[in-house]
């Protein structure tokens, strides 16, 4: 890492340090971690070359050396500390941030929202990884001035994220949270058009009605849900997402257990008869063995039953194209495609792709269910299949 760093500073030097006079970069993308003072000579040439106006977007990731599960509260702390030192240094880098990347960082003793709806008036994207508020709190967004367009968060210990207003967020990602009802408590976002939600669900977690997360969105149009093939996280319903599901285009459904039944899929589909592709990924790991160590984290798998959220659209589908990556023949995905296929009159692509490679499986010779089953089974014989291609 020293000796990286060594090198992206005397790079650094070279690029910022000769005469850009009359020089524009339009984008500058920069990562580098708050080691050794090396930031002590990056800073000044990247300010000076800010406030010289040659550099007009930066694009800037502070990454730290520990993974996630290493990283304890004071370290974070600690790291908190030195990127406020570093924005608090060179004031300039804020007015120029059109994205920003920040690991392991507690910014309990922080006031990060003002550094980040504040200060960075021109900040569009904004990753956090492994990032809180210090002990499990709620993190609110309160911002109606802001420019940002995207939030991701990766494996971010809130308590809950409240995002009470943020007009040009376009797109929200959250992957891995802990609290055990909803994550997401949504206000004021008149553009938000995509939402993507990954989490495996452990034994706290209770799941929750996503039509009150979406209570007050109207404008999404691409849906993710994925469930890292534990329990489902959300909870039967139906016709109470319509008017959330009101715009929605693509809907996927990422990492579904293997033995679940997938029937309850068709009610979200009732909600939503705008959709026109419609995304689902099987999920089946033999090499992650169901151990006691296992279940005592996540639980049983609870195979899905959501008889009391039937209800039926009257409204005609608009789906156009169903893909199951993953898929064998088991007689809940065949069942699951055929009641599809008759509630979709202007459907024109059906895709059937096999599981996607996982090197864990391979190294001990683990095959997925559709390579274990005999070719017969995945298409019978004396049946040509090539005039139904699409």
């Amino acid at each position: 890492m020293d000796a990286a760093m060594a090198l992206l500073t005397k790079a650094i030097r070279s690029f910022l340090g000769s005469n850009l006079c009359g020089v524009s970069i339009l984008r500058l993308q920069l990562k580098f971690y708050l080691v050794n003072n090396y930031s002590d000579a990056i800073g000044p040439l990247v300010s000076e070359a800010i406030n010289m106006g040659t550099i007009r977007d930066l694009d800037l990731a502070i990454v730290d050396e520990k993974n996630a599960d290493d990283c304890y509260v004071e370290e974070m702390l600690e790291q908190a500390r030195s990127v406020d030192g570093f924005f608090s240094a060179y004031p300039s880098v804020l007015n120029c941030l059109t994205k920003l990347s920040l690991y392991n960082i507690c910014f309990a003793d922080w006031d990060i929202h003002h550094i980040l709806f504040d200060c960075c008036n021109h900040l569009q994207h904004l990753s956090l990884t492994n990032c809180d508020a210090g002990g499990l709190s709620v993190w609110k967004i309160n911002a109606p001035d802001s420019k940002l367009c995207v939030l991701e968060l990766y494996l971010c210990l809130f308590g809950s994220l409240e995002v009470i207003s943020l007009p040009k967020l376009e797109r929200l990602c959250w992957d891995s949270w802990i609290c055990p009802n909803a994550p997401l408590s949504l206000g004021v976002l008149p553009s938000l058009k995509e939402l993507c939600l990954f989490c495996a669900a452990t034994v706290n977690h209770n799941g929750f009605m996503l039509s009150e997360v979406l209570s007050d969105t109207t404008t999404i149009q691409n849906l993710t849900l994925s469930f890292q093939g534990e329990k489902l996280w959300i909870q039967p319903e139906g016709k109470q997402l319509c008017t959330a599901f009101n715009k929605l285009r693509k809907l996927s459904l990422h990492d579904v257990y293997i033995e679940f039944d997938l029937l309850w899929m068709m009610f979200l589909l009732e909600a939503a008869p705008s959709i026109e592709i419609f995304d689902i990924e099987i999920w089946e790991h033999p090499c992650i063995v169901d151990t006691e160590a296992r279940r005592k984290v996540f639980g049983e798998r609870i195979n899905p039953s959501w008889k009391e959220a039937e209800f039926k659209s009257q409204k005609e589908w608009l789906l156009k194209k169903l893909q199951v990556t993953g898929f064998s023949p088991l007689e809940q995905q065949i069942v699951f495609i055929k009641a599809v296929m008759g509630r979709a009159p202007k459907l024109q692509n059906l895709v059937l792709k096999d599981h996607q490679h996982c090197d864990y499986c391979e190294e001990i010779g683990a095959l997925p269910r559709s390579e274990r089953l005999p070719a017969e089974r995945v298409f019978p014989k004396g049946k040509d299949y090539s005039s139904e291609a699409t």
